[in-house]
């Protein structure tokens, strides 16, 4: 029935932060059209959580090794925003994109619902 999932990052300099995708993350990409670049993400998988708040998204990018993958990133430019916590569902951290915003990153304790790629 679906194909994949879209993700949008709403960002206040956005040519900024696709080109962090681009060059710093290293994401395959295609161009839509006048620099809209559309990135290819690895296989996702989406949860559901309860909450009495308002309701709200949010989007991780899962790592098997989140050091590793926390220490590539920085050596190709990525500014650590927030150091690895051990929360009880797994590591979480998170990279800053040139316009501010925040991409979290997170290394799971649960088995994941898809394949990893090599």
């Amino acid at each position: 029935m679906f194909s994949g999932a879209h993700m949008v990052i709403y960002t206040r300099d956005a040519e900024a932060d696709r080109d962090f995708l681009k060059d710093v993350v290293g994401f395959d990409h295609v161009d839509a059209g006048r620099g809209w670049l559309i990135f290819r993400l690895p296989p996702a998988e989406i949860a559901v959580h309860p909450t009495d708040g308002e309701p709200w998204h949010e989007i991780y990018l899962m790592c098997e090794d989140i050091a590793q993958t926390l220490g590539t990133l920085e050596d190709r430019g990525a500014e650590i925003s927030r150091p690895v916590t051990d929360q009880r569902w797994g590591l979480v951290a998170a990279v800053r994109l040139p316009s501010g915003t925040e991409l979290p990153l997170y290394e799971p304790r649960h088995p994941i619902a898809h394949t990893p790629s090599p």
